[in-house]
């Protein structure tokens, strides 16, 4: 089975940040020229790019958003788009600029009409739901807002929308500590769609290990940008 490694690339005013747990107060990283950042893991072999509008989740702003339109246009490989996707034309807008996927997380949450419209209107391969959580428990609005689901539940649910779930550990976020193995596992098992892991990833061990268990993918942050990890050394440690 082929397991994807995707790069992260999060945008906070203007600037490519790494946080740990969320939290903007608490920055591991913090880069200019974004643009820049995301050609490096494109010339890097990156297969996707995963680009985050954090102060679109946390906030409802929009000072990013001709950056992530900009970011889109002039990378060659494939973008999944998140932070403050919560209405058709803000997923219009990112999926016609050429975004080729678009991660939709509060919503799945606050409004699933959404998820099943843009399911319908673009095809379950063009929309991510994202799953947080913090422990068991899933959190919205930028990890903001907790709230009485279940992981697995809402992953079991949503899958009927989506081929793949991204399923972040908040807990373990940008630590660089190691993979809540348990929590990703009752994921996997929980749902039929594809399970993108983001949280806690910090050696090619965690990687073998998220792939034994099963997870379709690895969305790395804060490893890359201390450089804990190369993305090539990543994507050599779960090649087949």
């Amino acid at each position: 089975m082929s397991f994807l490694v995707i790069p992260a690339l999060d945008l906070s005013r203007g600037k490519c940040v790494q946080l740990v747990g969320g939290r903007l107060e608490q920055k591991l990283v913090e880069l200019a020229e974004p643009l820049s950042v995301a050609l490096h893991w494109q010339e890097q072999g990156a297969e996707r790019l995963h680009l985050i509008d954090l102060d679109a989740a946390i906030h409802g702003s929009t000072e990013n958003r001709a950056l992530v339109l900009e970011i889109v246009r002039e990378l060659e490989i494939p973008v999944q788009v998140g932070g403050g996707i919560r209405s058709r034309e803000v997923a219009e807008e990112v999926l016609g600029a050429g975004a080729a996927k678009v991660i939709v997380g509060t919503a799945v949450v606050k409004n699933r009409g959404l998820l099943e419209e843009l399911s319908e209107e673009y095809g379950s391969d063009r929309v991510i739901a994202a799953v947080d959580a913090r422990g068991s428990r899933v959190v919205v609005r930028g990890w903001q807002e907790s709230t009485a689901l279940e992981a697995q539940q809402l992953a079991k649910e949503v899958a009927e929308y989506v081929d793949e779930v991204l399923f972040t550990c908040v807990h373990v976020e940008g630590r660089m500590q190691g993979v809540d193995a348990r929590a990703v596992e009752r994921v996997v098992r929980a749902t039929s769609a594809g399970v993108l892991v983001a949280g806690g990833i910090a050696s090619a061990s965690d990687l073998r290990l998220l792939k034994r268990l099963g997870a379709a993918g690895a969305v790395l942050g804060s490893a890359l940008y201390t450089g804990r990890l190369s993305l090539r050394e990543a994507m050599r440690a779960v090649q087949d």
